[in-house]
């Protein structure tokens, strides 16, 4: 209706591009505009300033022979002082980005391994970025963005890399099982050794008690019984503890059988064994 009244409305965020009989004559920013279209005005179409995104897919091949789906994300928009330019100097906008987007994708990824596209694939959307800058902006386009937002291999390759992940991760950790069980064994070793070194000092420290009261009692007995000798105290003390232990033998309900010689002469010479090997462990110490 407003047309027919010759004025047109133009929106925010847009702009109208204004022929007379056929030929360019201006850029109507947003607002009303008077339009007499008795004197051969039209408005030939709109133009849309906002950022506008469109998403590419790309196939291509890495350098060591993988296939890939690089998806990068260009964010653009019409300029304003332009207007004319983006409006009839391009027929598909969209089409046209995108063809520039896999020609410089299919020329920086070839020449990187698969994991240098995912460490550098800042580097190929800047190189995207200025690629599109440059051819665009004669259209009379602002290139706002753009962004590598996805790297997808081929099934079989992302299966592998998972495969060698996985791997890679099972590997550590039975290291470090081992390293940890190792660890282990060592405190062990360690361990036993210390308490077998106690053991020793205590057996050590025991057996020179021993000694140590065989010798007090022995003096003493001599002292006290006159005509006695050394020799006959300490035969009388290895037949008491001979006897001592025969009866706690026979009292401890855990006890085995035990197949011992008794006799005199067998007490004889168990006493001069034990008498033999108390007095090499005194003169050992």
């Amino acid at each position: 209706m407003g047309q027919a009244f010759g004025c047109y409305q133009v929106d925010q965020s847009n702009v109208a591009i204004k022929e007379h009989f056929g030929k360019f004559s201006d850029v109507l920013e947003p607002g009303c505009h008077c339009l007499p279209w008795c004197f051969g005005y039209q408005i030939a179409g709109r133009l849309s300033l906002r950022v506008q995104q469109l998403d590419v897919r790309c196939e291509t091949k890495t350098k060591d022979n993988v296939f890939v789906t690089v998806v990068a994300s260009v964010q653009y928009r019409a300029v304003s002082e332009k207007a004319s330019d983006a409006f009839y100097r391009l027929t598909n906008t969209r089409e046209q980005i995108q063809s520039y987007v896999f020609d410089v994708i299919r020329a920086s990824v070839p020449k990187l391994e698969l994991d240098s596209v995912f460490e550098q694939k800042n580097d190929i959307a800047k190189a995207v970025e200025e690629e599109l800058e440059k051819a665009m902006s004669t259209y009379g386009y602002e290139i706002v963005q753009t962004l590598i937002v996805d790297i997808e291999p081929d099934v079989n390759v992302k299966r592998a890399m998972n495969e060698i992940n996985a791997a890679a991760r099972l590997r550590l950790a039975a290291n470090e099982k081992a390293e940890a069980e190792k660890i282990l064994q060592i405190k062990k070793a360690e361990g036993e050794a210390e308490s077998k070194y106690l053991s020793g000092l205590g057996i050590a420290r025991q057996r020179q008690a021993i000694v140590d009261g065989l010798r007090d009692s022995v003096l003493a007995f001599s002292e006290n019984v006159p005509g006695t000798t050394a020799k006959d105290v300490m035969d009388m003390v290895l037949v008491t503890q001979y006897f001592d232990t025969m009866k706690e033998i026979g009292a401890s309900s855990k006890s085995s059988s035990v197949f011992i010689p008794h006799g005199p002469g067998a007490v004889k010479d168990i006493a001069v064994q034990i008498r033999d090997g108390l007095l090499q462990a005194s003169a050992t110490n």
